[in-house]
């Protein structure tokens, strides 16, 4: 039987390195995407994509404070990606939506991705996605484990 430290210290050494192989496929991935926009743009872009939000609800899903959303938030209205309006059942609060043109620019990104991909990991595609899926996966599970655990 294994104690709790040889559980632990099997498991450091499994985990090393996996923050940082995260962010490294993470920033490598983005730059393929070729966006036009820094990451945190993309970041908010992409939590708007599931409908309206309250601007202070976009903090919890990029990882930002309510004044860097609202600050990125301005940037994205300026170049047409993302639209702001006062909420309908509270005038105090503001709604952020993704515009066409965010969601143009989030599909040619991801294109430019999937591309990549396949270029890397092909020369099937059932091969290709078969790595991309267990990797999402992987990241799904590890995300579900620990969830409950941050908060």
């Amino acid at each position: 039987m294994h104690s709790r430290a040889q559980d632990e210290e099997r498991i450091t050494r499994a985990s090393r390195n996996l923050l940082s192989g995260i962010g490294r496929l993470t920033r490598t991935m983005y730059r393929l995407g070729e966006f036009g926009v820094p990451h945190s743009h993309v970041n908010v872009l992409t939590a708007l994509e599931s409908g309206p939000h309250r601007v202070g609800d976009l903090t919890a899903p990029t990882g930002l404070t309510q004044p860097r959303v609202t600050v990125l938030l301005k940037e994205l209205e300026e170049r047409g990606l993302a639209e702001r309006q006062r909420c309908t059942d509270d005038r105090r609060a503001t709604n952020a939506y993704l515009t066409s043109q965010g969601q143009e620019l989030l599909r040619q990104g991801r294109q430019r991705i999937a591309a990549a991909l396949l270029d890397a990991l092909g020369p099937s595609v059932e091969d290709a996605e078969r790595v991309v899926a267990a990797a999402r996966e992987t990241v799904l599970t590890l995300l579900n484990a620990l969830e409950s655990e941050a908060t």
